[in-house]
C-alpha cells in the first residue's frame, strides 16, 4: 500500500502558512512530498524551466514544478502513442485490476489528496475530501465498465454473410482540466480512456498542477506501465503553444476538455485540422427555478449547495435565480439568511463554508459584474463587497429585482453571487430560463408531478436537476449542449467517447 505519511498530512492540515515553511530541501518532509510531486521543489524562483504555485488563500508561494516545454510536449505524446500500443492489447481483467487498484490508492490517501486541492486552490477542506471521493467513484466505475465492454452481432442480410460490430480503442489521446475540480475532472476523463485501452497525456491547469501530479504517481504505483497516464505541467504562457500542439497533433486521436467556451472554441477549431474527435465541457448558464408548489426549505438548501460550494466556482453552480410570485418573499428572507450564515476563510478551517476566489482577478470580476448589475437598477440584499480576509476573498451575496438583460444573467459568474429574478408564469420562466447560448444544467423545484415532466422536458439542457442542488454522479452521462459543449462524461455514454465501432462483413463462402 502506497500512503502518505500521517505526520505529514497533519502538518498539511495544520494550516497552509505552516506548510509553505516546513518543505525545505533539507527537510525529511520535502523528500515524501517530492515522492508524490515528482519534479517539486522550493528553489524554483527565477528559473525558466519551473513554475510557482500559488496559495490562492494566502496569496504564498507553495513551491515550484517543471515548466514543460513545447518539445517535451512533443516527446510526451510520442511516449503515449508507443506505450498505448500495448496497452490497448491487455486483457480486460488485466485493466480491471489496475484500476481497481488505482481507485484504492487514491482513497487510501483521500485525506492527503484532499488537502493539497485545499492548499493550491482553496476550497474549503470537506469540499476537497469529497471531491477525491467523487474522482475515485470514476475510476472504480469504469474499472467496473471495462468487464461489461461488448460489440454486437448483427442480423444477416445474405444466408453466406455474418456482421459484426467492434469497439476498439480511438488510440492516444489527451485531456485540458481546470482548476476548479483539479483532481476530479483527470480522473473522469482518464479512468474512461484507459478503460477502453486509450493512452491519455494529462495537461492541468498552471493553478493546480499538484493533485494531477500526485493522482499520475498513484497510478505508476498502482502498476499502470509508464506512459500510458504522463504529465504536462506548465505555466500559462507555455499553455497556449501546448494546448495547441495536443489539438493539432497527428498522434492525439481525441481530445478532452474543460474550460471555458471561449477557449474551447479555439481547441475545436484546431482540432479540426486532423479531425480529432473531440470531448467539450464548456461554461454554463444554470437556471435556479422555485415554483410556487416548492418545498421552500428544500429550495433553500438546494439553493446554497448549488450556488456556494466551491466559492461558486464551478460551471454546474446556479447562476440566475427564478422565484415565483407566489413564494417569492417568504424564499427570499430564508435564502438571506441562510447566506449570511456562511462561514468565509481559509479552507483549512473546518467550520469554513467558502473559500478564496482563485486569483485576485477573479474577485475583481465578480465586483465590477455586481457594481454593474446595481447600476442598472437591481437591489443589493446581503453582500456585495470584498470580504475582510483578504483581496481572494468576496463576501457571498444576494441581489434581487435583476434584469434580464444584466452581466449576471448573460454572463457565467464563476463567484458566489446568486442573483435572482421573479417571475409568474411558467411559459414565462421557461422561456427566460432557455435565453442562453449556455446549455449545460438546469435545476428546479416542484411537487407537482405534471410541471416537473413540463419543465424538465422543456428546459433546453443537457442536464437537469429536479428538487436536487447536485446533478453529477459516476452513473449518469455528464454533458451539455448548444455552446455548453459536446460528448458526455461518465456513465456508460463516457467510455464511448474514447471507442471507435469497426464494422466487419464476413463472407462464409457458398460451400
Amino acid at each position: 500500500m502506497v500512503r502518505m505519511p500521517s505526520a505529514l498530512s497533519s502538518l498539511v492540515g495544520g494550516g497552509s502558512q505552516r506548510v509553505v515553511g516546513l518543505f525545505t530541501s533539507t527537510s525529511r518532509w520535502f523528500s515524501v512530498w517530492s515522492e508524490f510531486h515528482p519534479g517539486f521543489t522550493t528553489a524554483g524562483e527565477g528559473n525558466d524551466a519551473m513554475f510557482s504555485v500559488i496559495n490562492p488563500s494566502t496569496r504564498e508561494v507553495i513551491g515550484y514544478v517543471p515548466n514543460n516545454t513545447i518539445d517535451d510536449c512533443v516527446a510526451t505524446i510520442e511516449k503515449a502513442h508507443e506505450a498505448q500500443k500495448s496497452w490497448m492489447n491487455t486483457t480486460a481483467r488485466e485493466r480491471n485490476a489496475l484500476l481497481n487498484k488505482w481507485a484504492g490508492l487514491i482513497m487510501d490517501n483521500s485525506d492527503y489528496l484532499g488537502k493539497i486541492i485545499t492548499l493550491e486552490m482553496g476550497k474549503p477542506i470537506k469540499e476537497g475530501i469529497g471531491e477525491i471521493a467523487y474522482g475515485a467513484s470514476f475510476v472504480s466505475y469504469y474499472a467496473g465498465e471495462i468487464m461489461r465492454m461488448s460489440g454486437e452481432v448483427s442480423p444477416i442480410m445474405a444466408p453466406n454473410q455474418r456482421i459484426v460490430v467492434l469497439k476498439q480503442p480511438v488510440g492516444t489521446t489527451a485531456c485540458v482540466t481546470p482548476w476548479n475540480f483539479p483532481s476530479a475532472m483527470i480522473t473522469r476523463k482518464a479512468s474512461a480512456a484507459l478503460a477502453a485501452g486509450c493512452s491519455m497525456v494529462v495537461k492541468p491547469s498552471a493553478e493546480t498542477p499538484l493533485s494531477a501530479m500526485a493522482l499520475c504517481y498513484l497510478a505508476e504505483q498502482a502498476g499502470i506501465p509508464d506512459g500510458i497516464l504522463p504529465i504536462l505541467t506548465c505555466d500559462h504562457q507555455r499553455s497556449i503553444d501546448i494546448g495547441k500542439e495536443l489539438a493539432m497533433s497527428e498522434r492525439i486521436a481525441k481530445l478532452s476538455f474543460t474550460g471555458s467556451t471561449a477557449v474551447g472554441k479555439k481547441l475545436m477549431a484546431m482540432a479540426s485540422s486532423t479531425v480529432k474527435r473531440t470531448s467539450m465541457e464548456l461554461g454554463g448558464n444554470a437556471p435556479f427555478i422555485v415554483f410556487d408548489d416548492a418545498d421552500i426549505q428544500a429550495a433553500v438548501a438546494g439553493a446554497i449547495v448549488c450556488k456556494f460550494r466551491n466559492a461558486g466556482q464551478t460551471c454546474v453552480c446556479a447562476n440566475r435565480f427564478f422565484v415565483q410570485d407566489g413564494i417569492y418573499d417568504e424564499f427570499m428572507a430564508l435564502f438571506k439568511t441562510a447566506i449570511e450564515g456562511l462561514q468565509v476563510g481559509d479552507g483549512f478551517d473546518e467550520h469554513v463554508d467558502v473559500g478564496p476566489m482563485i486569483t485576485d482577478a477573479a474577485a475583481l470580476k465578480v465586483h465590477a459584474m455586481v457594481q454593474d448589475t446595481l447600476h442598472h437598477g437591481a437591489n443589493l440584499v446581503c453582500g456585495g463587497s470584498f470580504h475582510a480576509k483578504g483581496a481572494n476573498f468576496y463576501a457571498p451575496t444576494l441581489i434581487e429585482n435583476v434584469g434580464i438583460s444584466s452581466r449576471l444573467f448573460r454572463e457565467e459568474i464563476f463567484g458566489p453571487i446568486a442573483a435572482v429574478h421573479r417571475f409568474t408564469t411558467d411559459q414565462e420562466v421557461i422561456e427566460k430560463a432557455n435565453n442562453t447560448r449556455a446549455g449545460l444544467v438546469a435545476y428546479f423545484y416542484s411537487n407537482n408531478l405534471k410541471r416537473v415532466w413540463s419543465a424538465a422536458e422543456q428546459l433546453q439542457y443537457g442536464m437537469v436537476g429536479v428538487n436536487t442542488g447536485i446533478v453529477s454522479t459516476e452513473v449518469a452521462p455528464f454533458g451539455g449542449i448548444k455552446e455548453s459543449g459536446i460528448g458526455r462524461e461518465g456513465s456508460s455514454h463516457g467510455m464511448d467517447e474514447y471507442q471507435e465501432l469497426k464494422y466487419i462483413l464476413m463472407d462464409l463462402g457458398t460451400s
